[in-house]
């Protein structure tokens, strides 16, 4: 096992287009500002980024977002991290594989040896990715109705969509949505540090939706090789009725595609089967349901990941760590 440089997995990332961008040294540097302390491994073809978070008493959380990147057998990657928890004082190693289901029957067996699902998520399992390989016409074409002709009315009521380095009037569209929509955000600092590391590398783009000068929405979108996510959006309370968002999606999709990008990821829809999602979707409107409503819009695929997997090296603290999480979870819902 080789420990890496910031620009040793850099160079490891670029051999590997698959990568998620969580798994980036760009994201490492991002969680780094924020309580994470990022390392790099390399095991032949095979590495991942482990962020480390510590706990009271010395203790540490380790987390692989969207990883191992490569191909090959992960059980020996499995314990050669298992030194390296121990040496970080990890009560558990936290893992949320970038595969989607159905993953091989056997894949479980055979390369999370040693692991448990826990439904305590960090990143949003099921999303809904957008193929961008057709023209874009034939990307409307695959578009709810609704959603065509709500891209097509904000064009005709003069909205406007521009990339911005504005980062701060974004935050403020996202403190109007979060007190609207009833969400948590995170804070202006946050969001300010993603745009400046991703955005020099054109891996980050804010795009703002305006009218007559006057900004409506707001979203930043990444992107890492052949994907592109939407990973943060807002709005204001104003001019909603010329459907600022629904452009500024569309335009979203358009940068991507210049750039390369086949695949468009809505990041996060509620994690309930898509016929469940098609049945309830018009009668709730708690979580990410509003969420749901608008991005099924757009078409694309209703996918989800293999979920999250826990190797726990302290089983008695594990178990405080899962209760104060619950608690968590459930006071946010209040």
């Amino acid at each position: 096992m080789e420990e890496l440089t910031f620009q040793e997995w850099d160079t490891f990332i670029k051999s590997h287009p698959e990568a998620h961008i969580l798994q980036t040294p760009a994201w490492g540097a991002l969680k780094a500002k924020f309580g994470w302390k990022p390392r790099f491994f390399r095991e032949g073809s095979l590495g991942a980024a482990i962020l480390f978070r510590h706990l009271p008493l010395g203790k540490s959380i380790a987390y692989i977002p969207r990883g191992p990147v490569g191909q090959g057998d992960w059980e020996p990657l499995w314990h050669a991290f298992d030194s390296i928890c121990r040496e970080e004082k990890a009560v558990f190693l936290r893992v949320e594989p970038d595969v989607w289901e159905p993953a091989q029957s056997d894949f479980i067996e055979q390369n999370m040896p040693g692991f448990i699902q826990t439904e305590q998520t960090i990143q949003p399992p099921r999303t809904i990715l957008v193929d961008l390989r057709g023209s874009e016409d034939e990307i409307l074409a695959e578009m709810k109705s609704k959603t065509r002709y709500n891209i097509r009315l904000a064009e005709r009521k003069d909205v406007k969509i521009v990339f911005s380095d504005d980062v701060a009037s974004f935050y403020q569209m996202m403190l109007t949505t979060g007190e609207r929509d009833e969400f948590g955000i995170h804070s202006l600092a946050y969001y300010q540090q993603v745009y400046d590391l991703l955005a020099p590398g054109d891996n980050c783009a804010l795009l703002m939706a305006t009218y007559q000068g006057q900004p409506l929405a707001g979203m930043m979108v990444c992107a890492q090789a052949n994907t592109s996510w939407y990973f943060y959006g807002a709005s204001t309370n104003q001019e909603r009725n010329r459907m600022p968002t629904y452009l500024l999606q569309w335009e979203a999709m358009r940068w991507a595609k210049q750039k390369g990008c086949s695949v468009y990821d809505l990041w996060g829809v509620p994690d309930y089967p898509e016929s469940e999602l098609e049945e309830s979707f018009l009668d709730r409107s708690d979580g990410l349901w509003g969420v749901y409503r608008f991005k099924r819009g757009f078409g694309g695929q209703i996918k989800r990941t293999i979920g999250t997997w826990d190797r726990i090296y302290q089983p008695l603290i594990y178990r405080l760590y899962q209760l104060w999480s619950q608690k968590r979870v459930q006071q946010a819902g209040h």
